[in-house]
């Protein structure tokens, strides 16, 4: 299987890739959406505050100090 990314200039052409995807020769998948950002945004939705930069800093070290300990 052979994945192409297409930018449909005409909508002539939508309609001839839907008429190939009915064939089963195709299959048409919508990218529209970035799936990191989806992700991202998910995340948020859970959380009640925004953590400060220094809160971050806090974390990077923290992390950091356990890497250089093993």
């Amino acid at each position: 299987m052979e994945t192409v990314k297409v930018d449909i200039l005409n909508p002539k052409a939508r309609k001839l890739l839907k008429d190939l995807a009915d064939l089963n020769l195709i299959t048409i998948r919508d990218t529209t959406k970035s799936g990191f950002s989806e992700v991202l945004k998910k995340i948020r939705s859970k959380s009640d505050t925004v953590p400060s930069p220094e809160e971050i800093a806090g974390e990077v070290e923290v992390v950091r100090s356990r890497r250089t300990k093993t």
